[in-house]
């Protein structure tokens, strides 16, 4: 497995991390097992992956409990990521999404943060947490600045309850705004291959600022993987269904790509997936690609990828060929 410092923060982690969104299950990812969660997570630790991501909202703190009773009796071999941001108990805040019969508020008050920050500690049954996002920034009504909510970060990290301070889907200008209070070392951001947003802004900042890109959906839900064909048909309630790639004529677009990756996968020896996620951590700027498991069969294959180094021609194709693809319709 590769390493990688998070920003400037002396944190190794993984350039392949354990994403932990669906094991807390719910409408968009469906029921899990519980007891196959806590395998996979174990598989992962085995594995060198050792960035385990998560946040409360995921499965309303099912996805951080399992994650705490996984990691118990191996905390020290893990880079532990959580969130704040993002609150169903109370009214406060900007209403951003309703699930299960909750509405979820953007919120990030200083005291919101910290009431979050000790129901995370619970649920992960740690003392501290070593790398601690802001999930969404707020939007109005809600009018808590950046510099409250970054004042309220560095007090927790001088605390000594959170190591690395982080931002996730942000723009440069609010970047901008939290180095101006203090010290920021990751940005967790969508990304993958068919998504380069960041290429125009973000990654060049980050690079330029010693700021880690924690690229989430690095395999577009699935669809990078090749194993999604055109006989998979989507239910409206899917989150795959609100994704452009996802329409049939885009579809076919992506996997004749994929097709055409084939001479690569025999080179190394890999799945698409493999070679993708390998890809992506490839990409300027990018540090760790973030991804999804709830099997340990699954993690496995994903710890591969990890250990992959591409050709840099290799690099330079895919992307080129991705590129040809142009937007989809």
């Amino acid at each position: 497995m590769q390493y990688r410092e998070l920003g400037r923060s002396g944190i190794q982690a993984s350039v392949v991390a354990f994403g932990a969104w669906a094991i807390g299950g719910g409408p968009w990812w469906g029921e899990s097992d519980d007891q196959e969660s806590l395998r996979a997570i174990g598989a992962a630790l085995d594995a060198g992956i050792n960035l385990i991501d998560t946040a409360p909202v995921y499965g309303f703190g099912r996805s951080e409990e399992l994650v705490g009773r996984a990691i118990a009796g191996r905390r020290d071999e893990v880079v532990l990521s959580t969130k704040c941001g993002l609150v169903w108990d109370t009214a406060d805040g900007t209403p951003f999404f309703e699930q299960s019969g909750y509405t979820v508020n953007r919120c990030l008050e200083p005291a919101s943060i910290r009431k979050e920050l000790e129901g995370s500690l619970r649920r992960l049954r740690t003392e501290v947490i070593d790398v601690y996002h802001t999930h969404w920034p707020t939007v109005p009504p809600a009018t808590t600045s950046i510099a409250e909510t970054m004042g309220c970060l560095l007090e927790l990290q001088a605390a000594g309850q959170i190591r690395a301070i982080a931002v996730s889907n942000v723009s440069t200008a609010q970047m901008d705004d939290y180095l101006a209070v203090g010290r920021i070392d990751v940005n967790q951001a969508r990304y993958s291959l068919l998504d380069r947003t960041l290429d125009a802004e973000v990654a060049p900042y980050c690079v330029a600022h010693d700021i880690s890109i924690l690229a989430y959906s690095p395999l577009e839900q699935g669809l990078l993987t090749g194993k999604i064909g055109m006989d998979r048909e989507l239910t409206d309630d899917e989150f795959r269904s609100s994704l452009p790639w996802y329409k049939l004529a885009n579809r076919r677009r992506v996997l004749d790509l994929l097709a055409g990756w084939a001479d690569l996968t025999a080179h190394y020896d890999c799945t698409l997936a493999q070679l993708v996620t390998a890809c992506t951590v490839a990409q300027p700027g990018i540090t760790i690609a973030l991804c999804g498991a709830r099997k340990a069969a699954h993690v496995l294959d994903n710890a591969v990828a990890g250990r992959l180094t591409l050709d840099p021609a290799h690099v330079r194709r895919m992307r080129q060929e991705v590129a040809n693809l142009g937007q989809p319709e």
